[in-house]
């Protein structure tokens, strides 16, 4: 898409009339980011951002939600598996579905195969401060916007070191928790932002997650980031019925077998499913049509 090496963008309007826009394009500042803190934060240098997407979604900042989420591409697909139905009284399996395995889209711009997709929610995400949250503890006395910062380096610390799954928390007797957070986690990503900041980076990279995202409209007249031509929907994991359908112990008289209702989503992206979408406080709107200018 084109924008301009200060994460400016500018629209499809503006390059056909020859005039230059200038609304804050936020993944790409978040992408420039993510690169100066995987190259001053040792504990996260195994990481290559090029393996990473970062997309826009739609989020209220007046709505409960993440302010953003790691989606992992990497994961094999499953066993195969079927839903089924019980009669509620006498407890006997009466229908089932088909057999089906469960797959991970793919999604590859150029010659390279994404591995991560990071989300942020907008304007959620850029409204976000330290004051009154669980965050604030971890960063006494610390300005509003590194809570911002923390969010950012949370969602890099989930990205496994061997790429291949979401990162797994181990517990203090050396066992793994089924939960993906915990208490230790919050403290190892308040460390890794203290050691982003203390190597004293180029404020350049992080000054524009000081604004709120009134701030950023007045500064830039818009913000703009990447999404998916299916907005709102994105790679998601998905099922597919297997080629073969085995017999089924479950199965037994009057056993009714449903083929899958599946929806209708792409399995493979490419940079032609990418947009430049606007987002606003209620509400956002695509600017630049897919493929319809290289990236600059």
């Amino acid at each position: 898409m084109p924008s301009s090496a200060d994460g400016c963008v500018r629209t499809a309007d503006d390059c056909e009339s020859g005039i230059s826009g200038r609304m804050i394009n936020y993944t790409e500042r978040l992408t420039l980011l993510m690169k100066d803190i995987v190259d001053n934060v040792p504990t996260l240098s195994f990481l290559d951002v090029a393996d990473v997407l970062v997309f826009a979604r739609s989020g209220r900042s007046s709505a409960e939600g993440a302010f953003a989420t790691c989606h992992c591409l990497t994961l094999p697909p499953s066993e195969p598996g079927y839903y089924f139905w019980r009669d509620r009284t006498t407890q006997r399996i009466t229908r089932r579905s088909e057999w089906f395995v469960t797959k991970s889209p793919e999604v590859i711009l150029g010659a390279r195969q994404v591995k991560y997709l990071i989300s942020f929610a907008l304007p959620r995400f850029c409204d976000q401060s330290l004051d009154k949250s669980r965050k604030e503890r971890l960063y006494p006395g610390a300005d509003p916007w590194i809570a911002k910062l923390d969010t950012v380096v949370h969602e890099l610390f989930h990205i496994d070191p061997d790429l291949s799954g979401i990162r797994r928390i181990e517990r203090g007797d050396g066992t793994y928790s089924a939960n993906c957070h915990g208490q230790r986690f919050f403290e190892q990503v308040a460390e890794m932002v203290h050691t982003y900041l203390t190597n004293r980076p180029d404020p350049a990279a992080y000054d524009f997650l000081r604004d709120d995202f009134n701030m950023l409209e007045r500064r830039f007249g818009g913000v703009v980031g990447t999404s998916f031509r299916t907005y709102p929907s994105f790679p998601q994991r998905y099922i597919e019925p297997v080629t073969v359908q085995a017999p089924c112990e479950a199965d037994s008289e009057g056993v009714s077998v449903e083929s899958l209702r599946t929806l209708r989503m792409p399995t493979r992206y490419t940079e032609l499913d990418l947009d430049v979408r606007q987002f606003m406080k209620e509400t956002s709107r695509r600017l630049i049509r897919k493929g319809a200018f290289r990236a600059a």
